[in-house]
């Protein structure tokens, strides 16, 4: 028997035909129905060409070879090796109702400090068997609850998150249906969560007492000005503590707070020109340490002779800028380490405590535009 393909051109006449022999036909359905079975390679399989059990090899290929011979675990390695057999990963999870998959929530992947934290993460997943699903809120209390939900809906074991702060609801429900998740770098009031956080009143303890150490007298701090949000807070107060502790009155105080939707830089230069005295910025955010370093340019200000600048976070262009950001270092890799180990051991009920808080400790960075060698301001 032969099959005979007619090519026809509505430009030309036909052109003859192409006989294709019913063997090479067959050579290569036979090479699809192999590479079919191999993909469908079941347990039952490695079972019957193993001459064990199938909960044998279960036990095998989780691991447990308490109750295997030597010689059998060997033996059954070497059949899923021929077999080239992998286990549907999905259904396995969802016998066990484990996915071994873990769902990480950021606020703001803009933010250059969130790659650190993510790294962390990530590393930390790797070596103790678990997948990553990234997903970035975006400040938005909408998202943040949609990607709670689908990470629920898809069986994801836990959930680390930097929250908006604005799902009180669904923060609570975790915590009532004892669903596994760990907050990073912010805090939720009045909830008892596991959390990862940063020091930042000490934070703004090193920046603040460092500038003043370098002679400088009228410092202002910037911050976003999230309602919901701890960290700026903190930071904030701690900045209040240091100039009282200092002798300095509340009147003292040059605080400015920042819609995060504004121009940063036009409404840092305002600040300034409204408070010509500034000798000074403790920034508490690194995107407005950026802006702020054009703002005073734009003023024919020079850092740090004029003001000088202690920025927040230590990021991978800090020691690259003109000149070089002082800088509060957050340790961003430890707190996604930290938080992915805390979370594990709570999927897998190595750590039934409701409340545990780990504060991690801030580090300064000491570069050129915050000292004083040429501060000529009186």
């Amino acid at each position: 028997m032969a099959l005979t393909l007619k090519v026809v051109s509505k430009s030309v006449p036909e052109i003859g035909s192409l006989e294709i022999k019913e063997s090479a036909l067959f050579n290569n359905e036979e090479k699809m129905v192999n590479e079919l079975k191999k993909a469908k390679v079941t347990i039952s399989d490695v079972a019957k060409k193993a001459g064990v059990s199938k909960t044998t090899v279960s036990r095998i290929l989780n691991g447990d070879y308490a109750h295997t011979k030597e010689e059998t675990r060997d033996r059954i390695l070497q059949v899923i090796k021929e077999l080239d057999y992998r286990p549907n990963a999905l259904a396995k999870g969802l016998k066990s109702m484990s996915t071994n998959v873990i769902g990480i929530i950021l606020s703001n992947l803009k933010n250059p400090y969130w790659s650190s934290v993510l790294e962390g993460v990530e590393d930390t997943c790797h070596k103790l068997g678990y997948s990553l699903m990234i997903c970035n809120s975006d400040e938005d209390p909408n998202k943040e609850k949609h990607y709670i939900e689908e990470f629920q809906r898809r069986q994801v074991d836990g959930i680390v998150i930097n929250p908006t702060v604005r799902n009180m609801e669904m923060y609570e429900e975790l915590v009532k249906s004892k669903y596994p998740f760990v907050v990073v770098n912010r805090k939720i009031p009045n909830l008892v969560v596991k959390n990862v956080v940063v020091d930042n009143n000490q934070g703004a303890f090193l920046a603040v007492n460092h500038l003043m150490d370098e002679g400088r007298k009228r410092i202002a701090v910037t911050a976003f000005n999230n309602p919901h949000v701890s960290t700026w807070k903190e930071r904030v107060e701690g900045y209040k503590e240091v100039l009282l502790s200092r002798g300095y009155a509340k009147k003292d105080f040059r605080i400015l707070l920042i819609d995060p939707v504004s121009d940063v830089k036009e409404v840092t230069m305002a600040f300034l020109r409204k408070n010509p005295d500034v000798d000074a910025l403790f920034s508490t955010n690194n995107m407005i340490s950026l802006q702020s370093m054009e703002a005073i340019r734009e003023l024919h200000l020079k850092i740090p002779e004029d003001i000088a600048l202690v920025s927040y976070d230590e990021t991978a262009w800090a020691k690259h800028l003109e000149p070089p950001l002082t800088t509060i270092k957050q340790p961003g890799y430890d707190m996604g380490v930290k938080a992915t180990q805390m979370l594990v051991d709570s999927i897998a009920g190595n750590n039934d405590e409701e409340s545990e808080t780990i504060i991690l400790e801030p580090e300064l960075i000491v570069r050129n535009s915050s000292i004083s060698e040429s501060y000529h301001r009186p």
